[in-house]
């Protein structure tokens, strides 16, 4: 390596060249200073600190460094002992080093380079407009664009602290995580730029629930975080979240546009629920999940048995995602019976889980979750393949009838799966029945009215199920032709206590008869059930009474024995 050259050398060489590169080193924004064992300047050029203009004026050659550093002492003002101890420290170390500070409202840079034989190099740059930059990008990486808020980062920043303080002092905060209901059809129906004014106005509705030591953050689409800090009595923090489910589900005014949204609100406490900023945010989200399964609207504090339920959710679901590959699945059948001829018609496919510890898991349990977590359109192109290929084998012109869930029906390969499973297992088109609800028409009715037209098209049989149980079932007979409407069982139920049962059941089976449309009574368990609702003019039952839902393999003895009615 070669040997650093003596300041004088350093000195001759600079100078010899000074005259040629002054033009240019004073046109940066860099200032560079040289100054010799004696502390005296020897060359100064670009923006450099002076005696008369410390931002602008260049230092004089000869000048004395005491000097320079009277005038830059007026100019720092109260900082100036960390500067002059800093500078001290570097001269007598004689070490490179860099100091920070602001003169005259500019933040300057200097760095300290000793020069070999005596003397220092000093370079200073004003590095006000880079450091304010830097500032406003972190700003902005800590702020949500849309609204101004908090984003996660400062949000996790802001919990920290308020973690902190609670260490130190006994603080305590809250943190109550929110979630809009609603929200994704004005989304879907209204555009993008209206949800995003609608998010702004919720931001501001929000802001105006809390008080300046708390923090609002929107930390997702449509997820907002509020951190309470300085609890002293949790019914602050139960007033504050009423408010905010009140205030956020009041009607807004968008573009022209009458919104009704509402808020679903899951809280945790620090320290009770946790002590740090993962734990806590965890369990708010599961007191939000399960203010959401209590209808929405509404808000849940955390209890430690929604983390128990949580992991036995979580443990199902893992279950159940091997349960195909596992063919822990079965169907079984339950036998539909016309009143006319008394002679059964069809059967309609049941899914049932057979799970090797759990044993049968009721479908109450597994098909909701199914159908949140998206499982619930590989498990139905299963059970319609198996159900197809068990029908296949039945005499006659048996009909197996198969659920088909709303999820199954925003698949743009509903139809195709479903002419794939009648030819793979040679099933006749008019053996098939589809059986949806109506949760299937309240999404894109357009597209969804064009699917039953395609499968009416192949000959499969559509029907609806649980009938009268929607608040637009008859405005959806008018859109669509079914072959068949399937009455809820909870109206044969009503048979037994509520005089207008019968009223009911009279005016559906009239409906279907004026249609032309089969009407099939579900959940019959009666001789006098089945009685009054031959009475009323229903064509077709089912229920226990007709008998249980049964494996496969025990359909064909059923099959068999329908030789006289019941």
């Amino acid at each position: 390596m070669t040997e650093t050259a003596p300041f004088e050398t350093v000195h001759e060489e600079v100078s010899s060249s000074f005259s040629v590169l002054l033009p240019y080193l004073n046109s940066v924004r860099s200032g560079l200073l040289l100054i010799d064992q004696r502390g005296y300047v020897l060359l100064s050029s670009g923006r450099v600190f002076g005696p008369r203009d410390p931002a602008d004026t260049p230092i004089q050659k000869g000048i004395s460094i005491r000097q320079v550093l009277r005038s830059l002492r007026v100019g720092v003002g109260s900082a100036w002992k960390g500067v002059f101890d800093h500078l001290r420290r570097a001269s007598r170390q004689s070490t490179p080093s860099m100091i920070e500070f602001t003169l005259q409202e500019r933040l300057l840079e200097v760095h300290l380079h000793p020069v070999m034989g005596g003397g220092w190099a000093v370079t200073i740059e004003d590095v006000s407009a880079r450091r304010a930059a830097e500032a406003d990008a972190a700003n902005m990486a800590r702020q949500d664009p849309l609204t101004g808020l908090p984003n996660r980062l400062l949000l996790r920043e802001r919990l920290n602290e308020a973690l902190s303080r609670m260490q130190r002092e006994g603080e305590g905060c809250a943190v109550l995580l929110i979630d809009l209901d609603r929200f994704k059809p004005v989304n879907d129906t209204l555009g993008h730029p209206v949800g995003d004014a609608l998010l702004e106005k919720v931001a501001d509705r929000l802001r105006s629930t809390v008080r300046p030591t708390d923090t609002v953050a929107r930390i997702g689409g449509d997820e907002f975080v509020v951190l309470q800090s300085a609890i002293r009595d949790p019914g602050d923090t139960q007033a504050l979240v009423r408010r905010i489910v009140d205030l956020v589900g009041r009607t807004y005014m968008v573009d022209g546009h009458l919104l009704t949204i509402g808020a679903s609100v899951g809280v945790a406490f620090a320290p009770n629920d946790g002590t740090d900023a993962d734990k806590l945010l965890k369990n708010a989200d599961l007191a939000l999940y399960r203010a959401k399964l209590d209808g929405r609207g509404t808000f849940r504090f955390f209890e430690p048995e929604m983390d128990a339920r949580m992991q036995a959710r979580r443990q199902l679901e893992l279950d159940m995602r091997q349960a195909l590959a596992r063919r822990e699945f079965r169907l079984h059948y339950q036998p539909q019976l016309n009143l006319e001829n008394n002679r059964l018609t069809g059967c309609e496919a049941l899914l049932r889980w057979q799970h090797p510890q759990r044993g049968i898991v009721s479908p109450l349990d597994f098909i909701p979750l199914a159908e949140e977590i998206g499982l619930i359109v590989p498990i139905g192109e299963w059970v319609m393949r198996q159900a197809c290929r068990d029908a296949v084998s039945w005499p006659g012109t048996y009909s197996v009838a198969v659920n088909v869930s709303p999820a199954q029906f925003k698949s743009e390969r509903l139809v195709e799966m479903v002419m794939s499973a009648l030819s793979t297992s040679g099933l006749p088109a008019n053996r098939l029945e589809v059986e949806i609800t109506e949760g299937v028409l309240l999404q894109e009715n357009a597209k969804t009215l064009q699917t039953l037209h395609r499968l009416r098209e192949l000959g499969v049989r559509v029907s609806m199920d649980d009938f009268g149980t929607g608040y637009s079932s008859l405005s959806y007979l008018r859109s669509f032709p079914f072959d068949k409407i399937k009455i809820d069982r909870s109206f044969v139920k009503d048979l037994d206590g509520k005089p207008e049962g019968d009223a009911i059941i009279r005016a559906i089976a009239g409906l279907g008869k004026s249609l032309g449309m089969t009407t099939i009574a579900e959940g019959v368990e009666t001789p006098a059930q089945m009685q009054r609702i031959r009475d009323e003019g229903c064509t077709d039952v089912q229920g226990y009474l007709i008998s249980k839902p049964v494996p496969a393999s025990e359909i064909h003895a059923l099959f068999a024995g329908d030789q006289t009615a019941i």
